[in-house]
């Protein structure tokens, strides 16, 4: 299994391991990793599941389409070129270390 590293806004760290094919959003709830609040269910509509990509990721993934870049927009927290939604990024093996930050508010 994949393993996701999720820094949370007091710096603390939270390793989980993830299931192949879920979200990291779902797989955040599944943790219950606070600051992840995940509104809308995972459905690219709230922006709350915003987390920062580490920059040694961000190549790994499909570039945002243009429904999750317009929700980027409208985040809470300062949009980083490493911004992504959780509920966008598909765990997958090539993935396993992932590195993700919370940021320091969703709404």
């Amino acid at each position: 299994m994949p393993t996701i590293h999720y820094i949370l806004k007091d710096g603390t760290s939270r390793d989980v391991d993830a299931k192949a094919g879920a979200s990291v959003m779902e797989t955040a709830i599944r943790h219950n990793i606070r600051g992840i609040d995940a509104e809308c269910g995972g459905s690219c509509a709230c922006a709350t599941c915003h987390v920062y990509v580490d920059d040694s990721f961000i190549d790994l993934l499909p570039p945002p389409d243009d429904m999750e870049s317009e929700m980027l927009d409208m985040v809470a927290a300062e949009r980083l070129p490493g911004s992504r939604l959780s509920c966008q990024l598909t765990v997958t093996a090539e993935l396993d270390g992932l590195t993700v930050r919370v940021p320091e508010t969703q709404i």
